[in-house]
């Protein structure tokens, strides 16, 4: 392995981290836009639909002051497929959840995120990694989930199988898939274009549906604060640092950097919601870090298909 590849490496997954901590406040901000079902604000289609059409609308700004190409034509297969899971599938099956259940709830399900991003990625790009790669892949969801389950125990919720989790479960697996075939696409396009192109190619849809689906009712500002965020942040620019990662580090080892998300969450809780930060949260932290550090020395692809080598390559230039 050469000088360069490990900094590209080490530099995707430092981005990982960056898209992470974006995407980490996606959960809170999702249900102050959604509220609950006894005090529900903006309706799950609307942020949904609302969310893309507001990441849309900049996204075809940067795309014409920046004069981009149009994608091959067997680039929009990827992208529609991205469309599907990231800008329509996850966040309207986790808005719907989340009116049911807590963020606490959320985050135990949502834990798996990273274990099912790593075997799509192995799936579709083909990326080979040994068995310790898997098994702290593993461990670090096991610790998370476990962490996650203490703390709605701690908050008082508990938990208990709702069938908002079979929404939750189909978040994530959506989630993942627009992921991983984004990533796909990242090397030739760059990871700006990609979700731009995602977005926009939504847009017929998305703008004319936020229109029509725009509230009567009065809505609190904390539910606009939300929605806003979840628009700019969690739809447009935490992507750019994401699948550049992806496409720097390797989608399977990049995505273990999503077992940070949940902890990032509860930082972020601490000036936002004055909830207190405790030693077990940094202990099961330190834990879930080390699984990830082990696992991307781990992960190294036993054999590297030549397409996937040359996508590399492109994605360094």
């Amino acid at each position: 392995m050469t000088k360069l590849h490990i900094k590209d490496e080490t530099l995707g997954m430092w981005l990982g981290v960056v898209g992470v901590a974006l995407f980490a406040i996606t959960l809170p901000m999702t249900r102050l836009a959604t509220g609950t079902q006894a005090d529900p604000q903006l309706s799950p289609w609307f942020v949904t639909l609302g969310r893309a059409a507001l990441a849309g609308v900049l996204s075809a700004v940067f795309l014409l002051v920046t004069r981009s190409p149009r994608p091959a034509p067997h680039q929009w297969k990827p992208l529609g497929m991205a469309v599907l899971g990231n800008v329509i599938g996850y966040p309207l099956l986790l808005g719907y959840a989340l009116r049911v259940v807590t963020a606490s709830h959320a985050a135990v399900v949502t834990a798996l995120l990273p274990l099912v991003t790593a075997a799509v990625a192995a799936w579709v790009l083909h990326q080979r990694a040994r068995l310790g790669f898997w098994l702290c892949a593993v461990a670090g969801s096991l610790l998370v989930v476990v962490f996650s389950v203490l703390r709605a125990q701690q908050s008082g919720h508990g938990f208990g199988f709702e069938w908002a989790d079979l929404l939750l479960v189909g978040a994530v697996i959506a989630a993942s898939v627009g992921y991983i075939y984004g990533a796909q696409v990242t090397p030739a396009l760059g990871a700006e274009r990609v979700i731009c192109w995602v977005c926009v190619m939504a847009l017929p849809v998305t703008l004319p549906a936020t229109i029509a689906l725009w509230p009567q009712q009065p809505v609190a500002a904390s539910a606009w604060v939300g929605f806003t965020y979840v628009g700019m942040f969690s739809m447009w620019i935490g992507f750019f640092a994401w699948y550049r990662g992806l496409a720097l580090g390797g989608a399977l080892r990049v995505s273990q950097t999503q077992l940070l998300q949940p902890f990032l969450s509860i930082l972020a809780s601490i000036p936002l919601l004055g909830e207190p930060l405790d030693l077990v949260t940094l202990g099961f932290a330190a834990a879930v870090v080390a699984t990830v550090v082990v696992g991307k020395r781990l992960s190294q692809p036993q054999a590297a298909p030549a397409v996937a080598r040359g996508a590399e390559s492109q994605a360094r230039s």
